[in-house]
């Protein structure tokens, strides 16, 4: 459970500006994830999650860019293990299958990872596409992602 408002959590943040944390906790309470403010404030901990000041002279929250790859691994694997469902690929492209609303959050997670060989991603409510370079970059990473899939 933890691990889905996690994700939903970094896929609310990167999908609209959130300012506060009465705002993150009443969209969690309307995606259906009864929390307190006490429970927001140790995700947001736990996220490594910053208030940044944007262009307009707002500060939103998003995630710490320069959190160590560790870090950004560890979180990674989470979201992952608890999202996403089935890979393949046809040609150069991965197609990606996530439990409805995951694949937003998982695709977050898998841009800060910089695998070599992406070109780009585009996430839906349950399916993601990755375009690699070439059908052997695509044929090396959904290796890679099933292993991580079968831990």
């Amino acid at each position: 459970m933890k691990a889905r408002r996690h994700a939903k959590i970094l896929e609310l943040i990167n999908s609209r500006p959130i300012d506060t944390q009465d705002e993150l906790l009443n969209l969690l309470n309307e995606n259906g994830f009864s929390v307190t403010q006490a429970t927001i404030s140790r995700d947001i901990k736990e996220l490594r999650l910053v208030k940044t000041l944007t262009s307009d002279g707002k500060y939103h929250y998003t995630t710490n860019t320069g959190s160590p790859k560790g870090e950004i691994s560890n979180k990674f694997l989470l979201i992952f293990a608890e999202s996403v469902k089935e890979i393949d690929s046809a040609g150069n492209i991965l197609v990606i299958k996530c439990y409805t609303g995951m694949a937003n959050a998982v695709c977050a997670a898998l841009d800060t990872m910089h695998w070599g060989g992406v070109v780009g991603t585009l996430a839906g409510d349950d399916t993601i596409f990755m375009v690699m370079r070439d059908d052997h970059n695509a044929r090396e990473l959904v290796m890679q992602l099933r292993k991580i899939m079968a831990v």
